[in-house]
């Protein structure tokens, strides 16, 4: 049985828990790169177990959203942001395309080279050096989510940079109500709908479609928050 001292005791360790979670929270907003490091360093001794245990997952509903989009002719040149082991760059590849992949964690970039045959840089999302107007699509599957919500309007920026007039940004995220913070060794922003379609109207794209994933279930079993924009001209 629990007694009133330990009750207390194990409230306090809670309560310390809990501190130490704000805590940390505030320090990755104030120090962003930090948090990045961290969440990579997750993927790097991580890198193995991420591929085997993402191999086989089907994302051609997440293609296709990207691709019936795109008005230029094909072969298009589309990058695959936070491409990880290489999977979507084969997919995309074996479609007629030219997928170029970015990736933060060094073990990555070898195995997607390795595997995809395709061209990828190493880069650290918050430190992106992107091509001006090179690139008809881009492919952000589950990868945005990681970076500080305050940093996400120069990354967005970027991004529109990186597209051709008129080129395609698919983007899907893991959804909620505006959380921020870690989730074991990860730093994450969970977005509810209407703030993330707002921050992508804000960063001069156009929406095109959004939809939840996986596909068939109930909206509670859809963790997934799916959206398709287009690069709008400024002035």
């Amino acid at each position: 049985m629990l007694t009133f001292a330990g009750a207390m005791g194990w409230q306090l360790a809670r309560m310390h828990a809990r501190v130490g979670d704000a805590l940390q929270e505030m320090n990755a907003m104030s120090d962003p790169d930090r948090a990045a490091q961290r969440t990579l360093d997750y993927y790097r001794l991580n890198a193995e177990a991420f591929r085997d245990g993402t191999r086989d997952h089907d994302v051609s509903q997440n293609i296709d959203a990207l691709l019936r989009h795109i008005q230029a002719p094909a072969p298009l040149r589309i990058l695959d942001l936070g491409c990880g082991p290489g999977r979507d760059l084969k997919a995309l590849t074996a479609r007629g395309h030219v997928a170029v992949g970015l990736d933060g964690t060094e073990a990555f970039v070898e195995m997607a080279r390795a595997d995809s045959g395709c061209e990828v840089w190493q880069q650290d999302l918050l430190q992106l050096q992107l091509p001006t107007e090179s690139f008809d699509g881009i492919f952000a599957n589950a990868v945005l989510f990681h970076v500080p919500s305050a940093e996400l309007s120069g990354v967005l920026a970027r991004l529109h940079e990186a597209l051709k007039a008129g080129g395609v940004l698919f983007c899907s995220n893991p959804r909620g109500q505006d959380e921020e913070g870690w989730s074991g060794d990860r730093y994450g922003v969970w977005y509810s709908w209407p703030s993330w379609r707002a921050r992508l109207l804000a960063a001069g794209f156009v929406e095109l479609e959004h939809y939840y994933r996986p596909a068939g279930l109930p909206r509670a079993q859809q963790p997934w928050l799916a959206s398709v924009w287009r690069k709008a001209s400024r002035g």
